[in-house]
């Protein structure tokens, strides 16, 4: 398993970061240990969850993921071996603290709360789920500012997580869902304030949404903030299962209504011309997928999810993967063609 530097921290993650965002809703918590047991013996140390998790986010479930995460730490008795990220949740969610924000009150309370889920008195990487404004995440497009908004400061936000790190409950921080204005920002307040400054930033980045590469790969390189991929493939479009209208018993697409980010027509048509190059060079769709997101040079870690072990064990697979130049070719054809029909 490669590995690389999480920013200026010293603390190397594997390229691939296990995902849990399933726990507790498609996965049960034997599951969830048996899943962990197998991305650790594979040679991943970096798992990622957030106090939200599992999605969809509901009240009844809400904050499982990290308690069975935490059930499994406290069996293995080896915290340190591995890398915990999880995230606070950004404003908007009424089943969490009565109305989530990112003040400086919330931040804490939601710490002290995934510290004790997790059964840990620390975690590796703390991440702002995504941002207190207004702004273009989760698909959106086309930004309208607002001059009357009324936010939260991110100069707070920043200052509450210098307190946890000086208290030694957080070793790093990162952002999430996040702009390019947002990153350079929050480096720029750090700088100016002494704070201490993010070290990635986990955003969406797949064969159908490669919008990081617009302004955030630049900084990611010039600035050591490096990407933690989140929906590799696309919650499993990109596997093909899901072409000409299949939906397989229990897969995420056919369970939750909600998920239709990755699957317009024009989706469709890029997503079989992807499965088509992986079938014309051998390769699994999947395998190939996730070998390209690995490829990337401002990339820090890829972050897979699985519902079930055989997923696991394909998606593990592709970390041997290196992709040929006429596949990688064939890719940016289709790119050129359809550029990010899922942004």
């Amino acid at each position: 398993m490669q590995t690389r530097p999480l920013g200026d921290t010293g603390i190397e993650v594997s390229r691939l970061c296990l995902g849990t965002m399933t726990f507790g809703e498609q996965n049960s918590e034997v599951e969830a240990h048996e899943q962990l047991d197998r991305a650790v013996a594979f040679g991943i140390n970096f798992i990622d969850t957030a106090e939200m998790y599992p999605v969809p986010p509901r009240g009844e479930t809400q904050g499982l993921t990290e308690s069975y995460i935490g059930s499994w730490l406290k069996r293995r008795d080896s915290r340190d071996d591995v890398i915990i990220a999880t995230k606070v949740t950004g404003p908007g969610l009424e089943h969490i603290r009565g109305g989530t924000r990112l003040t400086r009150e919330q931040i804490r309370q939601a710490l002290d709360a995934s510290l004790k889920r997790l059964k840990t008195d620390y975690v590796d990487l703390y991440q702002l789920h995504w941002p207190e404004r207004s702004t273009n995440y989760f698909g959106k497009l086309g930004y309208e500012h607002d001059e009357e908004e009324a936010t939260c400061s991110l100069e707070e936000t920043l200052g509450v997580l210098k307190e946890l790190v000086d208290a030694g409950k957080v070793r790093a921080i990162g952002l999430s869902n996040e702009t390019p204005w947002g990153v350079m920002k929050s480096l720029q307040l750090a700088e100016r304030l002494d704070l201490p400054r993010i070290v990635s930033v986990q955003n969406p980045y797949n064969l159908l949404n490669r919008t990081f590469e617009v302004g955030l790969a630049e900084i990611a390189h010039r600035e050591n903030v490096g990407l933690l991929a989140y929906s590799p493939l696309g919650f499993g479009v990109l596997s093909g299962k899901y072409l000409q209208g299949a939906r397989p018993p229990d897969a995420r697409l056919t369970l939750f209504e909600r998920f239709k980010r990755y699957t317009s027509p024009l989706a469709e048509e890029a997503t079989q011309a992807y499965v088509d190059i992986a079938r014309e060079h051998d390769l699994d769709p999947a395998q190939m997928a996730l070998a390209f997101v690995n490829s990337r040079s401002f990339l820090t870690s890829n972050i897979i999810g699985a519902t079930t072990m055989e997923q696991l064990e394909d998606n593990l697979n592709s970390e041997s993967l290196k992709l040929e130049q006429s596949t990688l070719d064939a890719i940016e054809e289709v790119h050129r063609r359809i550029p990010n029909p899922c942004p």
